[in-house]
């Protein structure tokens, strides 16, 4: 019967909560990317590869080439909207640092909700790899390079309301 109590608080928190990734408009990808409606139609939103994959995969809109000890910033054309006590924590796939040794230039990005629909770029995330072997790599359009996770967190206890509002884009919560 406790159980059944559970169940049922637990379905009825969990109405109204969503995750889910979009493409960027084809506007905010004409300012990003390119003024390509091909390729804009053509790209693929993250997917789980197996049933029990935490990560949702990230697929490459297009070929690149890091050369050794390059940086690359790269647009995914993703947005991604989700709960407010949720974040989308974005690794590389452990394929990729293992065999090519390419590295997140930040480790771990972190996406918070209120990055979704910002004024600055509709919460477009943009990965940044960086080449840490010695050899040239090359990676096709479709490619995956890294994955996303949702993580719920907790606050503390005490916090004061907070009632500022995300003002922009990349950075703009330290401002």
């Amino acid at each position: 019967m406790l159980y059944d109590l559970y169940c049922l608080i637990r379905v009825f928190l969990m109405e109204g909560s969503m995750r889910k990734f979009e493409k960027i408009s084809f506007d905010q990808f004409k300012k990003d990317v390119i003024d390509d409606l091909d390729m804009y139609n053509a790209y693929k939103l993250p997917i789980r590869k197996t049933k029990n994959s935490a990560g949702y995969d990230f697929f490459l809109i297009d070929d690149i080439v890091l050369k050794p000890n390059e940086v690359l910033k790269i647009p995914t054309g993703l947005k991604v909207i989700m709960n407010e006590d949720e974040m989308l924590m974005i690794i590389v796939r452990s394929g990729v640092g293992f065999k090519y040794n390419v590295r997140l230039t930040n480790q771990v990005g972190i996406i918070e909700s209120d990055y979704y629909n910002n004024i600055s770029n509709e919460g477009h995330m943009w990965i940044s790899v960086q080449n840490h072997s010695n050899k040239e790599l090359k990676f096709e359009k479709g490619d995956s390079l890294c994955q996303g996770i949702f993580v719920k967190f907790l606050t503390v206890d005490d916090e004061k309301v907070i009632d500022n509002k995300r003002l922009g884009g990349l950075g703009s919560t330290g401002k």
